[in-house]
């Protein structure tokens, strides 16, 4: 769909749980009684949410609450508790655009259909690059976008899970059936279930839910909260660098300087609800001082731990599990800590 290819052409986008593994994402279902709709077997949402279509042009607000309790570590930013709200526009036929306010300014991504733009108010900077052109892209850059994120959720679950139609709700003022994905007992995962929204008339996914293990409340959330269908501004969908900004292009794979900078990419281990990913920390010359923006003082977080695969620091968390090793690596995912260490052995 157009949106799903605005966030991922952007190659930036809110702060989000994407590095943490399995997708950590969550929005609660609408407030209000649940619609009728005519009944709808799993198998058909499955392939609706996996195989959505582009809905036409649109404008939404998406919001995004993450309160997996982690801190702001470095290599893994996204893990971090915070909310972040984005504007999201798409004209149907390949161009969108999406903001992000933040404290310092704003963040503003235009495809305009050749080229796509990323504009920093904070810093005056602009990124381009071509339509097409292979350059760095962060996970979170996909990951805020429910679609996108819903769409990977259920193709990296549904093997390892029970699926099933959990009545219906209300999301963003549009009528949706609730999909939900509980793990088999072979899991190994600090989590009880994944919903997702899915429109009943474009049979989009409108938001993501996820639940843990012994809390009725969500452990981040992210998805529409306001959503219209229908014609949209051409100029939207048009950037002219402001006057007095710095533009410059955007780094190609491999071994672009935005790559280097943010370390390597992380490696996955394992599948379905007991997936790990491990991330390297960036160099130490790299790293903010503790104290510094936020950033949190590494030798004093979480509890003391060592095995087979060396030493370092262990953080739980109801809903997720990180270890930082001495030799900086950070493993992380919605596990026990064993399936970590068993992760950081191999």
């Amino acid at each position: 769909m157009a949106t799903r290819r605005v966030w991922a052409r952007a190659g930036m986008g809110l702060a989000v749980a994407g590095a943490v593994g399995l997708g950590l994402l969550a929005m609660p279902a609408g407030a209000g009684a649940a619609p009728e709709l005519p009944p709808v077997s799993a198998e058909d949402l499955v392939a609706s949410v996996i195989q959505s279509k582009d809905p036409g042009p649109l404008h939404g607000t998406v919001t995004l609450d993450n309160q997996l309790g982690l801190p702001a570590i470095p290599g893994v930013p996204q893990a971090a508790n915070g909310s972040s709200t984005a504007q999201v526009w798409s004209d149907g036929a390949g161009k969108g655009r999406l903001s992000i306010p933040s404290s310092q300014g704003e963040k503003t991504i235009v495809d305009d259909g050749t080229t796509v733009w990323a504009w920093d108010s904070a810093d005056r900077t602009v990124t381009k690059k071509a339509v097409g052109t292979d350059t760095h892209t962060p996970p979170e850059a996909t990951a805020t976008d429910p679609a996108a994120a819903a769409a990977k959720a259920v193709q990296d679950l549904r093997a390892t899970s029970s699926v099933d139609v959990d009545g219906t709700a209300t999301v963003a003022g549009r009528p949706a059936y609730e999909l939900v994905l509980r793990p088999l007992p072979s899991e190994r995962t600090l989590l009880r279930e994944v919903r997702v929204a899915v429109d009943s008339e474009k049979r989009i996914p409108l938001q993501l839910t996820v639940l843990a293990n012994g809390s009725s409340d969500p452990a981040l959330q992210v998805g529409f909260t306001q959503l219209d269908f229908g014609a949209q501004d051409p100029a939207l969908f048009a950037f002219t660098p402001p006057p007095g900004s710095t533009v410059t292009d955007a780094p190609a794979r491999p071994g672009g300087a935005q790559q280097h900078e943010q370390g390597q990419e992380p490696t996955v281990v394992g599948d379905g609800w007991d997936t790990v990913v491990i991330a390297t920390l960036p160099p130490a010359d790299q790293q903010p001082a503790p104290g510094r923006d936020g950033a949190p003082d590494l030798s004093s977080l979480g509890k003391p731990v060592s095995g087979a695969w060396g030493s370092g620091r262990e953080i739980d968390t109801a809903v997720a599990t990180a270890i930082i090793t001495d030799d900086g690596r950070v493993a992380a995912g919605a596990v026990p800590a064993q399936v970590l260490t068993e992760a950081l052995a191999k």
